[in-house]
C-alpha cells in the first residue's frame, strides 16, 4: 500500500519559512491508528489526511493529526490542503476563485482558493466564532515577571491584558514594541506563583501593534507552561481569540477590518496571516483567515498490506 504525500510551507511565499504541514491527498484505506503513527513519524506541526466522500463534488473530508494525536480543528492544514489539492490537480482550478468545503471534526469549513493560470496563489477560509472576554488579568508586576519583561513595556493606553476564549482560553497581553515580543522569555516559577493559573489559560498571546515588516500590522507570539522557552509555535489557533479581543475595545469601529499578523522574524520561519473580521457587535464574529503557501517536498509512504 503506497500513499503519496506532500509537504507545504504555510502562511508564507518563501521556502524554509512559515509552518510545515504534510498532506496526504488520497488517504482512503488508512485507519485512525495508521494516521496517528504517520503523523508521529513525520513529526511536523500537523499532518492532513484527505478523504473523498463524493468524487463528483469539491467537498473533502479532512482528518488532522499532530505528533501527539488527532486535532478537531486547525487553520494551517486548511491552507496547506487547499494548496496541495489545487497544485496536484485533485481540485480543478478553472476559475479565478474556486469555492470548496473541507469537513473537519468540528463541521464543514468554507474555503476559497484563488488561482492564477490554474495554480493556487492564495487560500482563505471562513468561520463564525463565539467568544467570552474577561477583563480579569494578572497584575502588571506578575505579567512582567513571568514574561521576563519590564512593567513599562506593557500597553495600557490603547489595549489592555484580557482573557479571551473561543473554546480555548488565551491570556492576551499587549506591549508597545516588537522587540519586547521577540525577546520575552517565559518564567515558569513566576507563572506558578501568580494568579495566572487560576484563569485556566495555558497559553499567552503576546503581541505588539508594530512590526518592521511592511506586510504586517501586528507581531504575535505564543508563550506558556507547555511551550518550550525557545519555541515560537504557529499562532493560527489563537487568531479567533485575537480578533474577538480587538473587537472587545470600544475604539474598534463597527464594520469590516482587514489586517495581517506575523509570527517569528526574518531568522525564524516567519509566517504572515491575513485576517478579515466583520465587527457588527453580534453574538458571533464572522472571521476570514487567508494566506499563501509554497510546496516544499513530495514523497511516498510504503505500508505493508
Amino acid at each position: 500500500m503506497n500513499y503519496n504525500y506532500y509537504i507545504a510551507d504555510v502562511f508564507t511565499r518563501q521556502l524554509f519559512n512559515g509552518a510545515q504541514i504534510a498532506v496526504f491527498p488520497n488517504a482512503e484505506g488508512l485507519s485512525s491508528e495508521q494516521m496517528r503513527l504517520l503523523a508521529r513519524e513525520l513529526n511536523l506541526t500537523a499532518t492532513s489526511f484527505v478523504f473523498h466522500p463524493d468524487k463528483e463534488s469539491t467537498m473533502r473530508k479532512m482528518r488532522i493529526f499532530s505528533p501527539l494525536g488527532e486535532i478537531d480543528f486547525a487553520g494551517h492544514p486548511i491552507i496547506a490542503t487547499a494548496y496541495v489539492l489545487g497544485s496536484c490537480g485533485d481540485i480543478k482550478l478553472t476559475e479565478e476563485i474556486t469555492p470548496v468545503i473541507f469537513e473537519q471534526n468540528v463541521g464543514p469549513i468554507d474555503v476559497n482558493i484563488t488561482a492564477s493560470r490554474g495554480k493556487p496563489v492564495f487560500v482563505q477560509f471562513s468561520r463564525k466564532v463565539s467568544s467570552i472576554v474577561d477583563r480579569f488579568a494578572p497584575t502588571d508586576e506578575e505579567l512582567a515577571g513571568f514574561l521576563s519583561i519590564q512593567q513599562s513595556e506593557l500597553d495600557h493606553k490603547k489595549y489592555s491584558p484580557r482573557l479571551v476564549s473561543c473554546g480555548v482560553p488565551y491570556l492576551i497581553v499587549p506591549v508597545w514594541r516588537y522587540e519586547t515580543v521577540r525577546n520575552a522569555k517565559f518564567n515558569y516559577s513566576a507563572w506558578s506563583q501568580s494568579i495566572a493559573p487560576q484563569t485556566a489559560a495555558q497559553e499567552i498571546l503576546l503581541f505588539a501593534p508594530k512590526t518592521p515588516f511592511v506586510d504586517a500590522d501586528f507581531n504575535a507570539r505564543l508563550l506558556g507552561p507547555r511551550i518550550g522557552i525557545h519555541e515560537d509555535p504557529p499562532i493560527g489557533s489563537a487568531m479567533p481569540a485575537f480578533a474577538s479581543y480587538l473587537c472587545s475595545f470600544k475604539h474598534t469601529r463597527k464594520g469590516t477590518h482587514t489586517f495581517a499578523v506575523d509570527r517569528g522574524d526574518a531568522h525564524s520561519r516567519r509566517s504572515i496571516l491575513n485576517l478579515e473580521m466583520d465587527n457588527k457587535g453580534q453574538e458571533k464574529l464572522a472571521l476570514r483567515v487567508g494566506g499563501e503557501a509554497v510546496m516544499f517536498a513530495q514523497g511516498t509512504i510504503i505500508l505493508p498490506d
